[in-house]
């Protein structure tokens, strides 16, 4: 009998949400084994949702606030406060997502100031630890909008104060921390980030994540330059800044929130599980649930599952892995990390675009399917 498991999977990207998983995969656990105690952490990567996501896994209340948007327009935004009354959830794209430039979308002249704006309402409501996802942005401003909303000054070689947007960066001369650096005393900011790039260069934010924010070839090279410049005074605040995997994140942000906010980058799942209390949730448990969308070698680079597996075999409790698709040459290293047993929704052998429309039936059968045979086990 399976007295406790925790249903804990990421979303199956463009089909199914993470939450609406937990609750399909609720209904088969309890039907099966109704004294069970089922914990639900549906996961977000940092993106849109992850709001949402934290709440539903460790309760807490919506913040709805008042902040500027990506061109300094006022938006209705929110946040995420978590029952302690001190962590407080924000995700970037919150204040400064890609949607709400959708059909003019511009990374030269768009901030981040509103993210800072949530930061700071939450600091000013009793937060002394803030989890930043990084993810779904419209901007490559470095950061500096939100660390500017925060009390950090930018001045341009005559020493006049200006807030940098992308196409800005290039003329910032000096930066001022000392108001920054004082407000965030005894504050910890932990940015969730599942990239590897660079601030600059070829693998850095403007070249890889400009396009898809409306950059041409010659913008992206403005912006690149742009960075370069950020990068350089950056590193007098914290050196390696800008080579550092993730400093690219978020049109640079993983470096300037970094280097102006004393933040410290996480993995998504990482910043999850550690809100949520997961090791300590995995005493007593008999099994984990976990899944995405499709298991394959950049599974094992440290997403959702292998992040999950990585504690879960520590504690000794088994993973089980319901996704949409794997590739099964992957499978081997998966069970050396923790995994036992993957059981994947597609039925029968189709392309995503044809097994999309019926996704959420496909799932349904295959966790009645995995809780009626576990059940069976255990009679």
């Amino acid at each position: 009998m399976m007295k406790k498991i925790i249903l804990a999977p990421d979303s199956f990207k463009g089909t199914i949400p993470s939450l609406d998983i937990c609750n399909i995969a609720r209904e088969a656990a309890l039907r099966n084994f109704p004294d069970c105690e089922v914990i639900s952490i549906p996961v977000a990567d940092g993106g849109e949702g992850t709001v949402d996501s934290m709440l539903a896994a460790a309760g807490g209340e919506k913040i709805h606030v008042t902040v500027k948007g990506p061109r300094m327009n006022d938006i209705e935004s929110f946040y995420g406060r978590l029952p302690d009354g001190k962590t407080a959830v924000i995700e970037m794209a919150a204040a400064a997502g890609l949607p709400m430039v959708k059909g003019s979308e511009n990374p030269m002249d768009t901030t981040t100031y509103g993210v800072g704006m949530l930061i700071d309402h939450a600091l000013k409501n009793g937060a002394v630890n803030i989890l930043l996802g990084l993810g779904g942005s419209c901007t490559n401003d470095g950061g500096c909008g939100a660390a500017a909303a925060l009390g950090a000054r930018f001045m341009d070689s005559d020493g006049n104060d200006f807030l940098p947007r992308g196409g800005d960066l290039v003329r910032i001369a000096s930066i001022d921390l000392s108001a920054v650096q004082k407000k965030l005393e005894g504050v910890r900011i932990r940015i969730m980030c599942d990239v590897n790039n660079p601030l600059w260069g070829e693998s850095g934010a403007a070249y890889v994540f400009g396009p898809q924010k409306g950059a041409d070839p010659e913008v992206v090279e403005f912006l690149d330059q742009g960075l370069r410049v950020l990068g350089g005074l950056l590193e007098a605040f914290r050196p390696g800044v800008e080579t550092m995997p993730g400093a690219g994140a978020a049109g640079g942000m993983g470096a300037g929130m970094c280097a102006m906010l004393g933040a410290e980058l996480v993995s998504g799942i990482d910043g999850v599980l550690d809100t949520v209390g997961f090791d300590d949730l995995l005493e007593g448990c008999d099994m984990v649930f976990t899944g995405e969308g499709r298991i394959d070698g950049q599974s094992l680079r440290g997403k959702v599952i292998f992040g999950i597996c990585r504690r879960a075999k520590a504690a000794g409790v088994p993973v089980c892995a319901i996704v949409g698709d794997a590739m099964d040459e992957q499978l081997e290293e998966a069970v050396e990390r923790g995994l036992c047993a993957v059981f994947t929704t597609n039925r029968r052998a189709m392309a995503w675009d044809k097994a999309k429309p019926d996704a959420r039936k496909y799932l349904t059968h295959t966790v009645n399917n995995l809780f009626a045979f576990a059940a069976a086990l255990k009679k």
